[in-house]
């Protein structure tokens, strides 16, 4: 038996084993014909060739589908995402991680706002037998089954919660997350979800799903640059965009900084106005804990905006995998270690 953590995002889709990880576009389109194969210069990275084949339908995953796919799809309707998105994204990431024919137990997480409504559709997506085809750069074909046991789905700000109170056994690490009353502001593409866990009890009062992610701040963006450019940019193609700081669109360049500085500081004070709104009553929160991609990002803007003490980003980590790495020591904790941990761990309310 292995487990794997699994975080499927609104942009980004990670997942680990703990030894292997990895972190693709949550965008997918139809397979296309490849006709030349060969690669031009410096080999690409692995996880650019995403191809797989499931229920008698190939799809390109990710930059392949970004590149190489005419019809490609990409959603911000949670309903639509947990219908139609879910299970493709979650079986390429285990088709990559898992062993063939091993069972394996997975821990998932959903915005606190949905986690009630699509739990247990989350769970039934992805428990069963599934033989799922990986296609390589070669077109060489590979069957893999993979075969899930067992899936927890927990709320998403516990992945960033577990990845700081448990170790790597899925034991008890540092004890001032245990000991201690901890705000969570996890900030994804789509949702900022905002949780509290005072001495590892969860406090469902402090808890809530916004529709504040870094996807507000792109639509912004990308409305400026049809503005200017006449070309609608689909809002996954601006990461690189804004992390460089301009955009060529038909041989032109554009400069972004401003506008992405004003647009993020923006969304700042949105946030900051939730968080300060939200946990109005818990002015004795020891320490804020800014998670996800999006709250790398907005760090710099949130930390004089939020009332109380924000925690330094850990240098040299990718912020994007807090909750799923969490998930993964969660499993352990569940499912290796049998619970026999001396913590009491917050209660998830989830079922197996």
């Amino acid at each position: 038996m292995s487990v794997v953590g699994i975080d499927i995002g609104f942009g980004f889709t990670k997942a680990t084993n703990g030894r292997d990880s990895v972190v693709f576009k949550s965008v997918f389109g139809e397979a296309a014909d490849i006709p030349f194969r060969e690669r031009l210069l410096d080999p690409a990275k692995v996880d650019d060739h995403l191809h797989v084949e499931l229920d008698d339908r190939g799809y390109f995953i990710g930059e392949l589908a970004e590149r190489q796919s005419l019809v490609r799809y990409f959603t911000l309707d949670q309903n639509q995402f947990v219908a139609n998105f879910v299970r493709t994204f979650a079986l390429a990431a285990l088709a990559r991680l898992a062993e063939r024919n091993v069972p394996v137990n997975v821990v998932t997480g959903l915005p606190v706002g949905y986690y009630r409504q699509h739990k247990e559709e989350m769970a039934e997506l992805l428990t069963g037998r599934h033989t799922v085809m990986l296609v390589d750069r070669n077109g060489i074909k590979q069957e893999t089954v993979v075969s899930v046991n067992k899936v927890k789905v927990i709320p998403q700000p516990f992945g960033s919660m577990f990845n700081m109170m448990l170790n790597d056994l899925g034991e008890a690490g540092d004890r001032r997350f245990i000991q201690e009353k901890i705000g969570i502001v996890d900030i994804g593409f789509r949702t900022a979800d905002y949780t509290v866990s005072n001495r590892t009890h969860y406090l469902a009062r402090g808890s809530r799903t916004t529709d504040s992610g870094i996807s507000h701040a792109f639509k912004v963006i990308a409305a400026k640059l049809q503005e200017r450019s006449g070309v609608d940019v689909e809002l996954y193609r601006l990461y690189e965009a804004v992390e460089r700081g301009s955009i060529k669109i038909r041989g032109k360049s554009y400069d972004i900084k401003k506008l992405t500085d004003q647009v993020f500081g923006q969304l700042a004070s949105s946030i900051a106005n939730e968080v300060n709104q939200l946990w109005s009553d818990d002015w004795d929160i020891d320490t804020i804990v800014l998670s996800g991609g999006g709250g790398a990002v907005l760090t710099p803007y949130l930390k004089p905006l939020v009332h109380g003490e924000i925690m330094p980003q850990e240098t040299g980590v990718d912020a994007r995998f807090n909750n799923v790495r969490g998930y993964w020591k969660y499993a352990k904790y569940l499912w290796e270690r049998g619970r026999e941990s001396s913590v009491n761990l917050p209660r998830t309310g989830t079922s197996t």
